[in-house]
């Protein structure tokens, strides 16, 4: 059974296409309609955030999977919207619940969304006044592999670094420091000027 954000690439593939997931077309077929609309261009921004939220998908996988969505039909604001809104993840907005409260989590969700879907909303009217959008829906979504190539030394002298920040951390009192700060502070010290 394959793992990661290829296995999940392929089974959204699985979804978007219209004759593997017809009631998906039935049901929203204005968001996988092809065909350039208002309707489409307006729908594309409010739906791509909500397509996020319910896909769990943060940073790594948005990409391959803005892809697919973008091959099944989505306006290019809907593709914008989805990118952008892996600030409102449900795992994230859990966390957002954990640290900030119900209340201010929704806020946050009702601001980012709503951020986002603007946002997606008037890139979209920009590139297409500009005729910046491509016509052709055939992104491909393939596999990575490890190859030595520049980004692989970089990585390699960054990870040595990281090393070496790491080290210097735990030599200079790093830890002790992250406990006191940790600690509730004491009484509040005033000095006179």
């Amino acid at each position: 059974m394959p793992a990661g954000p290829q296995a999940l690439s392929r089974g959204f593939r699985g979804v978007i296409k219209p004759a593997a997931a017809p009631q998906l077309h039935v049901a929203l077929p204005i968001l996988f309609d092809r065909r350039q609309s208002t309707r489409r261009t307006l729908w594309g921004p409010i739906v791509g955030p909500l397509v996020a939220v319910i896909s769990f998908v943060c940073s790594v996988g948005n990409i391959p999977l803005a892809a697919v969505l973008w091959n099944g039909g989505i306006s290019f604001g809907g593709v914008v919207a989805f990118i952008f809104a892996d600030l409102i993840v449900i795992p994230i907005l859990n966390i957002y619940r954990k640290y900030y409260g119900l209340k201010m989590a929704g806020f946050l969700f009702a601001t980012f969304y709503v951020s986002m879907a603007v946002a997606a909303l008037v890139i979209d009217l920009i590139f297409g006044g500009f005729a910046l959008i491509p016509s052709e829906r055939s992104a491909r979504v393939v596999e990575a592999s490890i190859t030595w190539n520049y980004t692989t030394w970089l990585n390699l002298a960054f990870l040595v670094l990281a090393g070496l920040l790491v080290w210097r951390f735990l030599k200079t009192g790093g830890p002790a420091m992250l406990r006191m700060m940790n600690r509730p502070a004491g009484p509040a010290h005033h000095h006179s000027h």
